[in-house]
């Protein structure tokens, strides 16, 4: 008689799929977790731009002007070019650094899906100067974004995306 102890090949095969299956849900749950922490980064750090605008108005009776984004276009400032360092200058006494998205994809627009940053935009619509919209794009979605008014009564909400904003012109 031979009392050798051991594994079979099925009984190592179940064990390694097991193991595979439990990773898999690990891997899941610790990638919805950081779409979850980014999202909470990205609704603090647009709040705390919204503060840093307010105060920039406070002081100058009206908010910092856009432009010289690549993308969407030269209206915008955009997190993801050199437009968002103009926007980063004037509220630097109010916020600094200005913050920028945690993904911030390059060469992009939050209102393109699957594409994350912040966009600036102050222009034109009645009041140039006199209200303003942030627009950004959250990884987990289910927020419903409230939108925003221009001075002559124009309304922007980019499908997809959160877009918020004032008026003090309205």
């Amino acid at each position: 008689m031979d009392n050798k102890r051991g594994f079979t090949l099925i009984e190592l095969l179940v064990v390694i799929s097991i193991i595979s299956l439990l990773s898999t849900v690990a891997l899941t749950s610790l990638q919805s977790a950081r779409k979850r922490a980014r999202d909470t980064e990205r609704k603090s750090e647009i709040e705390q731009i919204r503060h840093a605008l307010e105060l920039y108005y406070a002081d100058h009776n009206q908010y910092p002007l856009s432009g010289g984004a690549v993308v969407p276009n030269s209206g915008w400032s955009n997190s993801n070019d050199a437009s968002w360092d103009t926007l980063a200058v004037a509220l630097a006494p109010y916020m600094s650094p200005l913050a920028t998205d945690p993904v911030n994809t390059a060469g992009s627009w939050a209102g393109i899906s699957g594409n994350y940053d912040y966009t600036y935009y102050s222009r034109n619509y009645g009041c140039q100067q006199q209200w303003y919209m942030l627009v950004y794009r959250l990884e987990s979605g289910g927020t419903t974004s409230p939108g925003v008014r221009s001075c002559n009564g124009s309304s922007f909400n980019y499908s997809g995306t959160i877009t918020v904003g004032e008026c003090k012109g309205c």
